[in-house]
């Protein structure tokens, strides 16, 4: 016990040392910046001490916090994932019946008042993630399920949201019959991408993906004739509700509500393609691309069956950004989008629904409501994202692999038994 306490103290005298060291280097940093004011009218300076004396502790208590927490990730590395809160607590839902029906019962109850309770600014927040959620679950099959890193998911974005607006424009074709026409436009784009990175992967298929996207906003910049330029275009009519005028108000709600379905549609279709024979496949060759093209699978049709399908949804909400903002310009589908998409996926958890749902509704409402905090809200946003990327970074949500275990019938067994004694 003595020579174990010896070591926890020298360890902790350790930690508190290089704090130091921490906290010394960083107020050596910030001096100039937070000590020193200079007033060139009345030519004085003066001295702020007391900052340097904060800013010194600060840097030794965060430092020395750090330490600590990365001490105990790297002690709770090596347990279970199966122990894990989220596994207890999935399996605690799905065989208590009742908490589970309740939970979605209340979940649907908030969903359906949401746009009654809250105001018209709420809603279109709520709107745009939603929105991120459908680009999220999207982007998963590419990136979480298949394992193809996309760099360029906003092309695919740009294709359905043009694609409405100028059938809009030239042919006042109306929201729900541009609707699909988007999302097949965004699919044939997906399998055009497809063909061309077949032998890629790794760093060389995002760069490929990367350029993908670049190349398709430079089009819409640039072909004036075609899109319209850097000035976009405006006047995209807004849904049609069997030809009633709406005020917008109204068209905001009705947004919302076919928002809302598009979303539970994604989240079964998503859900059924992850769980059948294709998704196995798309499993098999984010593993493993040479021992899921060993086994037999059709390496080329799984790739472009994963591009064309997670470039539909991209295709989807294109038609509905289009709708929503009734203005599109190429500024609108920067790689920024591109970035903040694959970061739902990644922070949700790859290869999760939940998780995807769950990083949308972190990364785009999480911004909006710390408007409050004015500038230091991105600092206290990027501040999270890295303190959940270091200590989680499997994600908030952590995709379960599915286990499949072989049962012989209770017949089968005793006639086994059975012949076994007779043997």
């Amino acid at each position: 016990m003595g020579i174990q306490a010896g070591l926890i103290i020298r360890k902790a005298a350790s930690e508190i040392f290089r704090s130091a060291l921490v906290s010394c280097w960083f107020m050596f940093l910030t001096f100039p910046i937070m000590v020193i004011k200079v007033n060139p009218l009345e030519r004085t300076i003066e001295w702020r001490w007391m900052r340097l004396v904060w800013i010194g502790v600060a840097a030794f208590l965060l430092s020395f916090v750090w330490r600590y927490l990365m001490m105990r990730r790297e002690r709770g590395s090596a347990r279970d994932e199966s122990e894990s809160w989220q596994a207890r607590l999935g399996k605690r839902i799905r065989n208590d019946r009742k908490t589970s029906y309740a939970l979605l019962a209340a979940l649907g109850l908030f969903m359906v008042l949401f746009p009654f309770t809250f105001s018209s600014y709420q809603t279109q927040i709520m709107i745009s993630a939603l929105m991120y959620v459908m680009l999220g679950l999207g982007l998963n099959i590419v990136v979480g399920l298949a394992g193809l890193l996309d760099l360029g998911y906003v092309a695919f974005y740009a294709v359905g949201a043009y694609s409405y607006a100028l059938l809009n424009h030239h042919f006042d074709l109306g929201f729900w019959a541009a609707l699909p026409v988007g999302a097949s436009l965004a699919f044939l784009f997906g399998i055009l991408l497809g063909f061309p990175v077949l032998r890629l992967r790794g760093d060389y298929l995002a760069i490929v993906t990367l350029g993908f996207g670049e190349i398709i906003r430079l089009i819409l910049e640039n072909w004036n004739e075609f899109s319209f330029g850097p000035s976009g275009i405006a006047g995209i009519s807004r849904p049609a509700l069997f030809g009633v005028d709406l005020s917008l108000d109204q068209h905001t709600i009705y947004l919302y509500y076919i928002v809302v379905a598009l979303v539970l549609v994604t989240i079964f279709v998503v859900g059924r393609l992850r769980n059948s024979r294709i998704g196995r496949a798309w499993i098999a060759l984010r593993e493993d691309e040479v021992a899921c093209q060993a086994m037999g699978i059709d390496k080329t049709r799984t790739k472009l069956t994963a591009f064309a399908l997670g470039a539909t949804w991209a295709g989807f909400v294109g038609c509905i950004f289009a709708a929503k903002t009734t203005f599109i310009n190429p500024a609108s589908f920067t790689f920024m989008e591109s970035a903040i998409i694959l970061s739902i996926v990644v922070l949700g958890g790859m290869g999760s629904i939940i998780g995807v749902i769950v990083g949308a509704l972190v990364l785009i409402l999480l911004p909006e409501y710390l408007r409050a905090f004015s500038e230091y809200r991105m600092l206290v946003f990027g501040a999270s994202m890295v303190l959940i990327m270091v200590f989680r970074p499997q994600g908030i949500i952590t995709g379960v692999r599915r286990r499949y275990q072989f049962r012989l019938s209770e017949s089968r067994e005793a006639q086994r038994e059975k012949d076994a004694a007779s043997a």
